[in-house]
C-alpha cells in the first residue's frame, strides 16, 4: 500500500513537472515565432529563474548607470546584485543560457544565441558576478546622503565598452530587443555551469 502512494505522489509530481515544462517551452516557441517573424521583442522580462549566464565578446552602450541592489535570486529572497541600467546597447555574438535538472537527474541546458547583431533599448539588468573587461568615458561616481542604500551612491557613464564579458545573472528587462540570425536550442550537459563569486 505504501509503495503505491509513493509511486502515485512520483507520478503527480514528474506530470507537473512535464506539463510545466511543456508551457515554458510553447512560451519560447511563441517567443521563437516573434524573432522569426520580426527579429524584434518589446519589454521582455526575464527573471524569478535562478541564476542564468549571460555570455559576450563585445558589447558599446550609450547611457550607463550602475547602483547597488538587493534582490531575489533562485535559492534567496535577498541577495546583494549590481543593477545596470543602459539605454542603448548594441553587442556582438551575444549567448545566454540557463541549465535546468530533470527529474532523471539529467542536465539540460537551454541556450539563446544571437550570431549577428544585438540591439537593445532600455537595459536592466541585475548581476551578483561580472567577469569582462571595462572601459568607460566620462565616467563619475555620485553619493547622496541617504538611508537607502540603493540611492546612496551610483556610477554614471556616457558610453561603457565590455568584452569578454561573462555574467551572473538573476533578472534581465530590455524595453526593445533585437537579436540577428538567433538560434534557440536546447542540449544535454554533464553538469551545471557553476560560475560563482567566489
Amino acid at each position: 500500500m505504501d509503495n503505491e502512494s509513493t509511486e502515485k505522489v512520483g507520478t503527480v509530481w514528474k506530470k507537473k513537472f512535464f506539463v510545466a515544462l511543456l508551457a515554458g517551452f510553447l512560451a519560447l516557441g511563441g517567443l521563437i515565432s516573434v524573432f522569426g517573424f520580426t527579429g524584434t521583442a518589446f519589454a521582455l522580462p526575464l527573471g524569478g529563474i535562478g541564476d542564468f549566464y549571460v555570455k559576450f565578446d563585445k558589447l558599446e552602450g550609450k547611457g550607463f548607470q550602475l547602483m547597488p541592489k538587493i534582490g531575489e535570486t533562485g535559492n534567496s529572497d535577498a541577495e546583494p546584485m549590481i543593477r545596470n541600467k543602459i539605454e542603448e546597447v548594441k553587442i556582438d555574438n551575444l549567448h545566454i543560457y540557463k541549465d535546468i535538472k530533470l527529474p532523471t537527474d539529467q542536465w539540460i541546458r537551454i541556450n539563446i544565441k544571437a550570431l549577428g547583431p544585438t540591439k537593445i533599448s532600455g537595459l536592466i539588468q541585475d548581476a551578483r558576478l561580472i567577469d569582462a573587461n571595462l572601459s568607460f568615458n566620462e565616467l563619475a561616481i555620485e553619493e547622496q546622503n541617504t538611508s537607502d542604500f540603493s540611492k546612496n551612491w551610483s556610477q554614471n557613464a556616457q558610453t561603457i565598452t565590455i568584452t569578454n564579458a561573462k555574467l551572473v545573472t538573476d533578472y534581465l528587462f530590455q524595453s526593445v530587443v533585437s537579436l540577428g540570425n538567433a538560434k534557440i536550442y536546447v542540449e544535454k550537459i554533464d553538469s551545471p555551469d557553476r560560475t560563482n563569486i567566489n
